[in-house]
């Protein structure tokens, strides 16, 4: 058996470092609060809602309750009516007026919507990796012929590259749908207050600019009432494509296992698999088994927004925390990299798959395909052959590259006898058993998007292109949302140290 150690793919050069990204600031509830007054302060000061005089203070008691929450340990409010008690304290009570036309409602709906759309780029990096190794793997094995099943049952030889190549689209799909997601998510809140706005003129472009947002929830009563309780629901359903794209690939390969010769399987050793403790002949998938087990319960999770938002009255909390929707993309993001892991230990015996096809028939099909595309015979009546011979090749234990030419012959003067169609069987012996030579009938597939050579180029470059593209699109994300915030940053420091 082969393994599949991979090689160092040139978009890989692109990935944006998502641990240094993680790492750098703790972008939670606290974070966000914090932003939001700072912002507050510089928006409202530069239109004359606050003196300019009282900036400075203002200023210096919100960066002394940031500074104290991200000391080691430090207890971080999530709320605003835990967190202003801490600027009254650092500033007096007069830093209330920042809190002219804000509420708890318009805070909270923005910084959920900040938080899930650093989690949805969490989300995109991993799947990200997660099909650059499917991308990779499918390009190793573009020539690999193996077995493909339906219902359960080995139907058709195929390129392992092909098969892989599936997956990385699904996987594509769901990168589509975390863009157009994050597109929806990627609006601010602030301003609306609670329902239906303020008499305060606020400038809620230039906050949803600070913040990094490409935009403003435009409906007040839609910002904190609507769109916040369908925001998690919509990651939700993201979520639920991964895990059953995750669970699908892991169920397909873990049927390998309960064969006394698998062609494909995980290399022994680590946290791969492990001996059972009463069969030592015994070698368990365990990394199968997590990475199933991870998607499940991402799917378990991800269902649990649209129950909670259902049958309620607008704007209630129930699908709203923070902190329980980004567990949900986390799920997803763990069952991803389990499949990335699978993916990288898997080993593939390309001799042992062409024994499992060349023993059964599963290249049957094409003897049908090739009397109707050379010869006219309807399909029908050819398909009728080849059900014959594959019968007659299972009750006498006939594999197919062994079968007797002349029975075949035989076989189909029967299946066409009283018919006008030639009597005698129009393919030549080469030409028979090169039907039922699994390799030649992948290489001789003519279809766009099948498995011949030509189109698994077309297809892998394609895959590449796409993923050069994902990562571009990750990376303008962040890129945008660290400038605005450097920007907030700058003009804060300027109300601080003002004299």
């Amino acid at each position: 058996m082969k393994s599949l150690a991979l090689p160092v793919l040139s978009f890989s050069l692109l990935a944006y470092c998502a641990g240094a990204y993680a790492a750098d600031t703790k972008r939670d509830e606290f974070f966000w609060l914090g932003e939001m007054n700072k912002a507050t302060l510089v928006i409202n000061t530069e239109q004359g809602l606050i003196e300019k005089s009282a900036a400075p203070v203002f200023a210096q008691g919100i960066e002394k309750v940031i500074a104290a929450g991200d000391q080691k340990g430090a207890k971080r409010p999530s709320t605003v009516i835990t967190f202003e008690p801490l600027m009254i304290e650092a500033a007096g009570p007069e830093i209330t007026l920042l809190h002219a036309g804000r509420s708890s409602q318009d805070m909270h709906a923005t910084y959920r919507a900040a938080i899930l759309r650093d989690d949805l780029l969490a989300l995109a990096q991993q799947l990200h990796q997660t099909s650059a190794t499917l991308v990779a793997l499918s390009e190793r094995h573009k020539d690999t012929i193996v077995p493909n099943y339906t219902n359960g049952v080995a139907a058709q030889p195929n390129s392992y590259g092909h098969y892989l190549l599936a997956h990385a689209a699904g996987l594509r799909r769901d990168a589509q749908r975390i863009r157009e997601t994050y597109a929806r998510i990627d609006r601010s809140a602030m301003g609306t207050t609670v329902l239906n706005g303020t008499s305060w003129p606020l400038n809620r472009e230039r906050m949803a600019s600070y913040l990094g947002f490409s935009g403003i929830v435009e409906n007040a009563y839609d910002a904190s009432q609507i769109a916040s309780m369908e925001h998690p629901v919509e990651v939700g359903a993201v979520v639920t494509s991964i895990a059953l794209h995750t669970g699908q690939f892991v169920e397909d390969l873990l049927t390998q296992y309960a064969q006394p010769r698998p062609w494909i399987l995980l290399e022994e050793g680590g946290d791969n698999t492990y001996v059972s403790s009463a069969m030592p002949q015994k070698r368990n998938p365990g990394l199968l088994n997590n990475t199933r087990s991870s998607a499940s319960t991402a799917l378990t999770l991800a269902f649990g927004p649209a129950i909670q938002a259902h049958n309620i009255t607008p704007g209630m909390s129930d699908p709203k925390s923070a902190k329980t929707n980004s567990a949900m993309v986390q799920s997803a993001v763990k069952a991803l990299s389990g499949w990335d892991r699978v993916l990288k230990a898997l080993v593939v015996s390309p001799d042992r798959a062409l024994e499992e096809l060349n023993s059964d028939w599963t290249a049957s099909q094409e003897l049908a395909d090739a009397l109707m595309r050379n010869h006219g015979l309807p399909f029908r009546i050819g398909h009728h052959f080849a059900s014959e011979v594959v019968g007659y090749a299972k009750k006498n234990n006939i594999k197919p590259l062994e079968f007797p030419y002349a029975e075949a012959q035989r076989i189909y003067a029967e299946t066409v006898k009283g018919t006008d169609y030639p009597q005698t069987l129009p393919m030549s012996e080469a030409l028979f058993k090169e039907n039922l030579d699994p390799l030649m009938i992948v290489k001789n597939r003519k279809t766009s998007g099948g498995p011949q050579p030509a189109e698994m180029q077309r297809m892998i470059a394609a895959a590449k292109d796409d993923l050069v593209a994902q990562q571009n699109w990750i990376n303008d994300q962040r890129n945008k949302i660290t400038t605005a915030l450097g920007r907030l940053d700058a003009d804060f420091d300027k109300l601080r140290t003002a004299k």
